[in-house]
């Protein structure tokens, strides 16, 4: 465990105590007191007209003044990488004629970036990215650019949360996007440790199909990539990025089991990549020798 992640561990409790009724996220109880009303921005990966952080938008709106900043097109997949060689741009994008935030060129990790430190007045309270279109469990979350926005956010000193719907097909985003505005009064009440932000995963279900939510650990199902080999109109050969997941993970501890099994997943991760566990091991393979 990284040094001063101690707190981790009561963030379990807490989280644990939420779902099981303590700090219940439907219970007016956890509304916080605020003294001014929340500064909220919100980003994601899918751009920023997808339907997603539209529905994500309309229900921050009920508790705190949003702020959009994202990619100004689909930039899914793209991790945590940022723009240095070339100029970012950020335009304002308006929605039925209406502003609705500021479109960048650049990735979401640029947007958070951007945002925090050129287009805004003052740090936001929280961030909220997503709702991205497809899940983030697992190893996708080393991939995703929903999940790096959040960590950007993280990395920026804002309490941070990425929400994901767990589907590929035709989405029904409004489900996630209130538990998302739940989940944020919490988080604004309670507040995040140091480096840590929550990733979520919300199964692609009615409502009242929702079994609860789990707090669990990040699965350990991995991508079996392939790629297909094609031709373009030029008859030129080119790649294409296929593959399936391959989940071995049953318990419900793990992100993409609670999924699976049609609960909500909230898991807290950190972007300390650090293996603790090893470093005193290696600290006897007598590195020192070989300078």
């Amino acid at each position: 465990m990284p040094p001063g992640l101690e707190c981790d561990s009561r963030l379990f409790f807490l989280l644990k105590n939420c779902v099981e009724g303590e700090f219940s996220i439907s219970s007016s109880a956890v509304k916080p007191t605020i003294k001014k009303k929340l500064s909220i921005l919100v980003s994601n990966d899918d751009g920023i007209d997808a339907p997603g952080i539209y529905a994500l938008v309309q229900e921050l709106k009920k508790i705190g003044t949003v702020t959009v900043v994202a990619p100004d097109k689909q930039q899914s997949a793209v991790g945590h990488a940022i723009t240095m060689n070339f100029p970012l741009r950020a335009k304002e994008f308006k929605k039925d004629g209406v502003f609705f935030g500021y479109a960048v060129e650049g990735t979401p990790a640029d947007s958070v970036k951007l945002a925090v430190k050129a287009l805004l007045k003052e740090k936001p309270d929280l961030l909220v990215s997503g709702v991205n279109h497809g899940a983030n469990t697992a190893i996708s979350i080393i991939y995703s650019g929903t999940v790096s926005a959040a960590t950007e956010g993280t990395i920026l000193g804002i309490p941070s949360i990425a929400v994901s719907l767990t589907t590929y097909g035709p989405p029904d985003f409004r489900y996630a996007a209130k538990f998302a505005r739940k989940l944020a009064l919490l988080v604004a009440k309670k507040g995040l440790p140091e480096g840590t932000l929550l990733n979520v995963n919300v199964p692609a279900l009615p409502e009242q199909e929702i079994r609860g939510v789990l707090i669990t650990r990040q699965g350990r199902a991995i991508w079996n990539d392939a790629f297909d080999i094609r031709r373009d109109p030029a008859n030129k050969e080119y790649y294409w990025l296929t593959g399936a997941l391959e989940d071995s993970d049953e318990g419900l501890e793990f992100d993409q089991s609670a999924v699976r099994s049609n609960y909500v997943s909230v898991t807290p991760i950190h972007y300390d990549l650090t293996d603790y566990s090893l470093l005193e091991v290696m600290d006897r393979w007598g590195f020192r020798k070989l300078k």
